[in-house]
């Protein structure tokens, strides 16, 4: 079997020899497209996806935060080491994941609240790559509520504008709202890939 392979991709090898080379593809995609507001647009499709989203302003992110978590009811709630004090409000279980907690332990708690690398406004996307106040990529797939903090000036208009801010190095997770899936009769499953409720704070 090995060596009718080694035939057959070595026929097909020979008769390309002589054959021209392929033209070159044309790159001048359009990397960015006028929006007159970001933020709007970005909420909109948010939202367009199931998800909650919620504008409010720096000052007022702590009690926008114990708001989402108490209408959630979620008294346990997991976070990045690195999260900012302010964001920790009290009345709440903060779980810590440092050292980093198994997933039996992710599994148990009634959310978790993370920031986020960019936001996409003409997809209504958020995108983690494992750096500041995200924590490691398991923290936002095994909890069913993710709560996340975005702001404004992370909202860049066009996925090739996401793209040129990301390094390609890092674990990249692309968050298009709420996990969902269907399957061949279109039925709609939510929490399959990861949390089945999203609620962005998106902060002006």
């Amino acid at each position: 079997m090995a060596d009718a392979r080694i035939e057959i991709l070595g026929r097909i090898r020979r008769s390309l020899v002589d054959r021209p080379a392929a033209p070159a593809v044309p790159r001048d995609y359009d990397v960015t497209r006028p929006v007159d507001d970001l933020a709007a647009l970005f909420a909109e499709r948010v939202a367009d996806y199931r998800a909650k989203v919620s504008q409010v302003t720096a000052k007022k992110l702590p009690a926008a935060i114990e708001a989402a978590l108490r209408a959630r009811d979620a008294g346990s709630v997991v976070v990045p080491a690195d999260l900012p004090a302010s964001w920790c409000v009290n009345g709440f279980d903060w779980q810590i994941d440092d050292p980093p907690l198994g997933v039996e332990a992710l599994d148990e708690v009634h959310g978790v609240l993370t920031g986020c690398a960019v936001a996409i406004a003409e997809t209504g996307t958020i995108v983690l790559d494992a750096g500041p106040t995200q924590g490691r990529r398991a923290l936002t797939l095994v909890p069913d509520y993710h709560l996340c903090v975005v702001r404004a000036k992370q909202i860049v208009g066009t996925v090739p504008e996401a793209l040129a801010a990301l390094d390609p190095v890092r674990p990249l997770t692309f968050i298009s709202g709420p996990s969902a899936t269907s399957d061949i009769e279109l039925n709609r499953v939510e929490g399959v890939h990861g949390p089945r409720n999203l609620e962005v704070l998106l902060v002006t």
